[in-house]
């Protein structure tokens, strides 16, 4: 009976006007909330709706919102304009067109390569601070670190620090769910950002807030890539520790940090973000700026930044990251820099914690090297994230070199326009790379190559 049905005219006429439904919603969600998107990902969500509108209207319901700022317009920072004449200024001009806060002064930068330095000075800040701890993680795990960190916030709290803690909804659940209650009944705030069960619409079940931060009493600063969790540090039992970075220093860039974690909060919780103040005085000494990314900025801002550095870049780009799935547009613009003899260095884990990235990343690796890009592979679990353009800018944070954490996640990070940071920042990459071998290009066969494109269709253009 039903398998009459499947064949009759009146079956194959409701399933046209579904699948034109399923494309009329997918193209006015697309337009009235400004959801720009690459090609190849236009595309996927095209073919995926009409081919199998069943299973492709409703993932795209669910994961396909991609911006929630829809006002398109940027609120224009102010810098000194004399500053932005000179030719290394281009970042600071580009991040100012794209909205994003002045440049700041900082001191006493230290880079941690380390996953023990890392968290000494972790909990050097946390015990330091005397009024204000905010923090700001994607994972929060049930593991020695998780616990000795509750252990200090809930005694700082008992002191009368005020504590706010903010973790991702679903980065939450990936680290075993740790126990929130003793905290809470201390006294600190604590928010869930985007719970898996939310509230529909008020924000995307695939847009994740991966930024990672801890600021105390507003003037120390510590950020980049570690989650809250034993693998980003020292390990635990028969587990060798993950190779990661972050960095802590104090100044004003702290402050500036902290208001976005003001935004952050305000979303989460409901509440109304305080103002941010449009004049920020730049003193003497170092300077930097953080860099949103995400759904809440109108532009990508960091893609943006990175595909204008392989065109303003004339002696050296240097990155590393765990994975590497970029852009159309980002992959176009290293092969260009490449191609013009800019020494384009990636650096890369032989194997990382997600295996599908590992494999869909081949095909970049492959046109990057065919080009003159030299990509290295480490023999062990590497989850920095920093790239250097020249003198010019040296970007760590918490963005990694994927589609998903250049258009979708919220990410930051922090640019250093410091000749000596980037100089630093450099050699910690550097050091990578002197462990690493070189990246051995192996032509595909059929079925691989099929089998990489079909990944990247259905895995990464979400």
């Amino acid at each position: 009976m039903i398998s009459k049905f499947l064949q009759s005219p009146q079956w194959l006429s409701l399933h046209g006007l579904i699948v034109v439904i399923g494309l009329l919603i997918y193209v006015l969600i697309t337009h009235s909330l400004c959801q720009r998107r690459s090609s190849t990902a236009a595309v996927s969500w095209v073919l995926t709706i009409a081919l199998i509108p069943y299973i492709g209207l409703p993932l795209f319901l669910l994961f396909g919102t991609r911006k929630l700022d829809r006002s398109g317009k940027r609120v224009i920072s102010t810098t000194l304009a004399a500053d932005l004449h000179t030719d290394e200024a281009w970042p600071r001009k580009l991040a100012a067109s794209m909205g994003q806060p002045s440049v700041v002064s900082y001191q006493n930068l230290s880079i941690h390569s380390d996953g023990k330095q890392a968290l000494q000075s972790l909990w050097k800040l946390i015990d330091g601070a005397k009024q204000e701890l905010v923090l700001c993680t994607f994972i929060l795990a049930r593991d020695a670190v998780g616990h000795s960190l509750m252990a200090r916030l809930i005694a700082k709290a008992r002191e009368g620090v005020k504590i706010r803690l903010l973790i991702d909804g679903v980065g939450h659940m990936m680290g075993g769910a740790i126990n929130l209650h003793k905290l809470k009944a201390a006294g600190a705030q604590i928010a869930l950002y985007a719970p898996i069960l939310h509230v529909p619409f008020k924000s995307s079940t695939n847009l994740r807030n991966h930024r990672k931060m801890v600021v105390a009493d507003e003037v120390r600063l510590w950020c980049g890539g570690r989650n809250f969790a034993s693998e980003y540090f020292e390990g635990e039992h028969k587990h060798k520790p993950w190779k990661d970075l972050t960095f802590d220093l104090e100044g004003p860039l702290a402050a500036q940090a902290r208001e976005l974690f003001e935004h952050d909060w305000a979303f989460a919780t409901g509440s109304h973000p305080t103002k941010r103040s449009q004049i920020v005085q730049i003193a003497r000494g170092p300077y930097a700026q953080v860099i949103a990314s995400g759904p809440d900025q109108v532009d990508d801002t960091v893609h943006d930044l990175l595909v204008t550095a392989c065109f303003k870049a004339r002696a050296r780009i240097t990155a590393v990251s765990p994975y590497f799935v970029p852009t159309d547009a980002l992959l176009m613009a290293l092969l260009l820099a490449a191609r013009r003899d800019v020494m384009v260095d990636l650096i890369l884990p032989i194997h990382s914690n997600h295996r599908m990235a590992d494999f869909a990343r081949h095909r970049a690796l492959r046109e990057l090297a065919a080009a003159g890009g030299r990509v290295w592979l480490v023999p062990y679990m590497l989850h920095a994230k920093a790239v250097v353009i020249d003198d010019s800018v040296a970007l760590s944070g918490t963005v990694n070199l994927d589609s998903r954490s250049l258009l979708l996640n919220y990410e930051l990070m922090v640019a250093f326009y410091a000749v000596a940071d980037i100089q630093h920042f450099a050699g910690v990459i550097e050091k990578h790379r002197e462990a690493a071998k070189r990246y051995q290009v192996r032509k595909p066969g059929l079925l691989r190559d099929l089998s990489e494109g079909l990944v990247l269709w259905l895995a990464f253009q979400l």
